[in-house]
Formats: structure tokens, C-alpha cells, sequence
């Protein structure tokens, strides 16, 4: 793929998700089994990469560890805005980068704070990403739904865009 595409592409992905804080992270346990949870997006500049922070120790690491891809879900209702992501996760040890990203809120989640030797990072390698935009309000999301039903389920008004950000 040209460099320019993906370099428009993580543009793209970028202003779609910037500002949504809150994204499900979806692995997968050893028998298969898909598990979900919410994790916090760190507020940097995305160059192809999500950070996430979490305990080294934990369920979702081991699922990384043993199946490396992941999906990453960010949702804007109100704006009828919905992204699917989809990457390699590694975890990341780096005390320069937990520095970087660590904010005196998270101590919340993380009560032994930034020093804490369990405290690490999730790197996702943002590979794809698909994102669906239909129109805001209620004009028109019923907008879009009559123009579905009576074009056949077809020309439904709004976007549905494939990324490839290798």
C-alpha cells in the first residue's frame, strides 16, 4: 500500500476517535472465548499506535500474551459515530513512557501509583480500522432508515470506511 494512503488513513482513524476517552478492548482467552472491557485511550498523538495503561498482572495481559490481536471499539451515540479497530497488543514496561502518559487522576485505577512495579503499558499496533458515520439527530437517523427501506437496504445514507494503517 502507498505510504501516502496509510499516512491519510491514521490521519483519518485520528480525528474519528480523537476526544472519546473510553474504548472496549476486546482479546481472546486461550479456549477461545472473546472478552471485552473498557479501557482509557491515553491522550497523545496517534502515529499508528494506542497506549492503554494496566497491571502487568492480569487477565487481559495473559490473553494478549498468548493471542496477540485485539479489537479496540470507540462509540460517539450522539454523534452517530462508531469505530472498530483492529491491532497487535504488546505489553510495554518502559518507565520513560509510563512518565510520559501518567496523570495524578489514574490513581484511582492504579492506588500505588506511577511507581508501582505492576504498572505498565498496552501497545496496540493499530493494523485496520473500519469506522461508520451517519448523519446526527433524530432527522437523520430516520432519514436514513427510510432511505433504506424504500431504496431496498441500499444507498443508506452515511459512511462506511475500511483503514489500512500498515
Amino acid at each position: 500500500m502507498p505510504k501516502d494512503t496509510s499516512m491519510h488513513d491514521v490521519k483519518l482513524l485520528s480525528d474519528k476517535i480523537k476526544g472519546i476517552r473510553i474504548a472496549m478492548m476486546t482479546t481472546e482467552e486461550a479456549d477461545g472465548t472473546l472478552r471485552s472491557r473498557p479501557m482509557a485511550t491515553q491522550d497523545v498523538e496517534f502515529d499508528g499506535s494506542l497506549w492503554f495503561f494496566t497491571q502487568a498482572e492480569t487477565p487481559k495481559v495473559e490473553q494478549v500474551e498468548q493471542h496477540s490481536k485485539v479489537n479496540i471499539s470507540y462509540a460517539k451515540p450522539d454523534d452517530n459515530l462508531f469505530v472498530s479497530v483492529s491491532g497487535t497488543a504488546e505489553l510495554v514496561r518502559d518507565r520513560k513512557k509510563i512518565d510520559e502518559y501518567w496523570k495524578p487522576l489514574y490513581k484511582t485505577w492504579f492506588p500505588n501509583g506511577k511507581e508501582d512495579p505492576q504498572l505498565a503499558l498496552l501497545k496496540v499496533n493499530v493494523e485496520s480500522a473500519e469506522y461508520w458515520d451517519v448523519p446526527a439527530g433524530k432527522m437523520g437517523g430516520i432519514f436514513s432508515a427510510v432511505k433504506g427501506l424504500t431504496g431496498g437496504g441500499k444507498d443508506v445514507v452515511g459512511e462506511d470506511v475500511k483503514m489500512d494503517l500498515q
